[in-house]
């Protein structure tokens, strides 16, 4: 099969996406399939990788945030029409989502991804009031899943705004490349605790709320540092809010290799976003052997299992009694835990459900 991939999420410092879709091709091609992703960039141009074919779409940058998209799906759908999909994935349920309805009409069986609830992502820019914004969103999901052959989605969390509207999807959650992120062979001894924010630094993500519990810690006398890893629009803020603090800014780690060195080297990870979705940069420290701290309203609370880390309110005192309950705990048994959670998610499952999902298609 020719599967092809359409997103707009997707930039050269982009995260969870990026390591997906990278993720899927490598297995689709490993199974001896074709893997096409297509997505917007500075300019138009194809490139081939060892996880498949990528064709650019020239496309309209989002001011400071590093990403562009296609506004106008007519340039997307000349794009599919040469490629000539067997099938077709969609990472995108807002301006993408039109694809599924030219999907339908050429007979090509499709699969639009949800990877977060709608709800949460739009009342961290939207003026509206909870029940306003839900009744849009409603509407807008209940016509997304109308679009599509199939829905997608990688965790509970995204599938309860849908079955609040009656409507059901197939769940498949994300991987974790489990060789690349492993725990180190040798632990280094620090007199005091590291603690770690991997997260694009924008408003949704609450990145001031690590800082808060940083701030928290060190009042309460307990020893620790923040290391910062990721860009985005707040940076400069977050800089101003940590001045006086143990705090570093790293930027953006455009190595696997470095992210897990940082990730295996620290105590705690931290994930205080209060919407934040699959969380593959959680599920890629605990495959490091280090717990994590979550929000307890995001997805990620579904992967943390006893010891391999523990969820608190989104604020920024509890997530510091979240971080010195994990720490409490022995080393050894909080690595152990951590690990084999992460082991439960490999990306050929991950893979090995979407092909089932896609050869069923065939039958229907």
């Amino acid at each position: 099969m020719r599967i092809v991939h359409v997103t707009n999420a997707y930039a050269a410092h982009s995260g969870g996406i990026r390591t997906t879709v990278r993720a899927l091709g490598r297995g689709y091609r490993a199974a001896g399939h074709e893997f096409v992703l297509v997505t917007p960039g500075r300019r138009a141009g194809t490139t081939e990788h060892d996880w498949g074919r990528h064709v650019v779409l020239a496309g309209t940058p989002v001011p400071g945030s590093g990403y562009h998209v296609m506004p106008r799906i007519e340039p997307v759908l000349t794009a599919l029409e040469v490629l000539a999909p067997d099938r077709l994935e969609v990472s995108d349920r807002l301006t993408l989502r039109g694809i599924g309805r030219w999907a339908r009409s050429a007979g090509i069986p499709s699969v639009v991804f949800l990877h977060e609830q709608l709800e949460g992502v739009l009342s961290a820019f939207s003026p509206l009031g909870p029940r306003g914004l839900r009744r849009i969103v409603d509407r807008h999901n209940a016509g997304t899943v109308e679009r599509f052959d199939q829905v997608v989605t990688t965790t509970r969390f995204a599938a309860m705004e849908l079955a609040r509207i009656g409507l059901t999807s197939v769940h498949i959650p994300l991987g974790v490349d489990l060789e690349a992120f492993r725990p180190p062979t040798r632990r280094t001894v620090r007199p005091e605790a590291r603690l770690v924010l991997c997260s694009r630094l924008s408003r949704e993500k609450r990145p001031d709320l690590a800082i808060d519990a940083l701030s928290h810690l060190l009042e309460h006398g307990l020893r620790a540092t923040l290391v910062v890893a990721g860009d985005g629009p707040l940076r400069r803020s977050l800089q101003r809010r940590a001045v006086g603090l143990p705090v570093e800014f790293v930027g953006h780690l455009s190595g696997r290799r470095e992210v897990a060195d940082l990730l295996g080297g620290s105590d705690v990870v931290l994930a205080p976003g209060p919407i934040e979705t699959f969380g593959l940069a959680a599920l890629e420290a605990l495959a490091c052997g280090t717990p994590v701290v979550a929000s307890q309203t995001s997805a990620v609370s579904e992967l943390l299992t006893p010891g391999a880390g523990t969820c608190t309110a989104p604020e920024g005192p509890a997530i510091a009694d979240g971080i010195r309950a994990v720490l409490a705990m022995p080393h050894a048994d909080r690595t152990a835990a951590a690990r084999a959670r992460a082991e439960e998610f490999p990306w050929d499952r991950t893979t090995a459900l979407l092909l089932d999902l896609h050869r069923a298609a065939c039958v229907a």
